[in-house]
């Protein structure tokens, strides 16, 4: 790997525990973190020994630990709760759900951000082509999207400063309200939002084919986005190849931060890394059920790939086809970086598996994929 191996497995660890994020725990959660970090050791820790590169794939392709995610989740509902009650007095009526990495189940941290969309109960906006919005099942609402989520924020801020005085609220962020510390042991973005009935959702009523209106108070503007089929899109997919979907995304992105950590940015954003790889090759990731290395192989491939014709790269579009992935000249030099890790990663672990590869400074990147095509950790 570009950097060092051992100080990145170091790293990992600490990203998977919670050591990288202490000051955002209180104290009991902080000496659980210590605890574990010291006596503590996961499943991936105790693989590959004497094989520093495989040992670090195990680490970085596994899910975080359940307890953890459901300490994440637990945060986010307690501070839905605070917001229910507060902004009921404030006479608003909200609904809560969750969007992004966790519960896709692709976050990489223990102590992960949670992204809580807070939506108003009383009003939507909607497509006028669908089929509902054509036959006039909707009433038209005097209120605009600007004028309710702005309304909606400020409340929201008042809320929490009130609910959690020895938490710190930030409110500087243009689209969410981000509160930590005090008695929450993790991170929760507060998104204030509400339902858009797109056309597909006025004639399938199902909720992934339901948007989200967010405001993005610096402009200020409201942005239109679909957290909830992009999840039904990557999960459906991830089934398909039997787990191997998630397992490349966690991959990617602990890659970026690693590399990241040692100074080379990636600037690709963790959305557009899961889009990239949702487009790998299917049969390639169900052959990584079995033989976990190949999912490395496979991620380098596609990647790889990509980076040399930005022109492909360039007409893939995001799982739930609302723009393209490579929609910036920074994504594509993000692209470009995060594939020159996964090249050298993968060389280290082919060398690992194969003592052949270990006399050459750079075996090629078909040999290595071939070494790794039916390994397993």
């Amino acid at each position: 790997m570009a950097g060092d191996i051992n100080k990145r497995i170091n790293q990992l660890r600490g990203r998977r525990i919670g050591a990288d994020r202490l000051t955002l725990l209180d104290e009991t959660a902080r000496r659980e973190v210590l605890a574990k970090s010291l006596y503590g050791a996961e499943s991936w820790e105790k693989r590959a020994a004497n094989q520093p590169n495989t040992r670090y794939i195990a680490g970085a392709m596994a899910e975080v630990d359940a307890q953890y995610t459901r300490i994440s989740v637990e945060t986010a509902e307690r501070v839905g709760k605070q917001l229910r009650t507060g902004l009921a007095n404030a006479g608003l009526a909200v609904d809560f759900r969750l969007q992004g990495s966790v519960p896709l189940n692709v976050h990489i941290r223990g102590v992960s951000d949670v992204d809580l969309l807070v939506l108003d109960g009383d009003f939507f906006t909607y497509h006028t082509s669908g089929a509902l919005g054509q036959l006039g099942h909707y009433v038209p609402s005097a209120k605009n999207s600007l004028t309710v989520l702005s309304t909606l924020r400020q409340r929201a801020e008042t809320v929490l400063k009130g609910a959690y005085p020895a938490a710190k609220v930030d409110t500087s962020g243009a689209k969410a309200i981000n509160i930590s510390g005090g008695s929450l042991p993790r991170v929760v973005d507060v998104v204030p939002s509400h339902w858009y009935n797109t056309i597909a959702y006025q004639s399938s009523h199902m909720e992934h084919d339901r948007a989200v209106t967010i405001l993005n108070k610096k402009v200020p503007e409201t942005i239109n986005n679909l957290p909830f089929l992009h999840i039904k899109e990557i999960s459906g997919r991830c089934d398909a190849v039997n787990g191997s979907l998630r397992k490349a995304i966690r991959l990617c992105k602990n890659v970026k931060a690693d590399a990241e950590s040692d100074g080379t940015d990636i600037p690709l954003p963790s959305f557009d890394i899961a889009a990239t790889m949702y487009h790998a090759s299917q049969a390639a990731l169900r052959i990584g059920a079995i033989f976990d290395l190949a999912i490395l192989a496979e991620t380098q491939r596609h990647l790889d790939a990509l980076a040399r014709d930005h022109d492909h790269a360039k007409t893939l579009f995001v799982p739930d086809g609302s723009r393209r992935i490579f929609d910036t000249p920074e994504k594509l030099r993000g692209l470009n970086r995060l594939s020159i890790e996964m090249d050298d990663l993968m060389r280290a672990v082919a060398k690992e598996q194969n003592a052949a590869l270990a006399i050459y400074k750079d075996p090629s990147l078909d040999e290595c994929r071939q070494t790794l095509a039916y390994a397993s950790l």
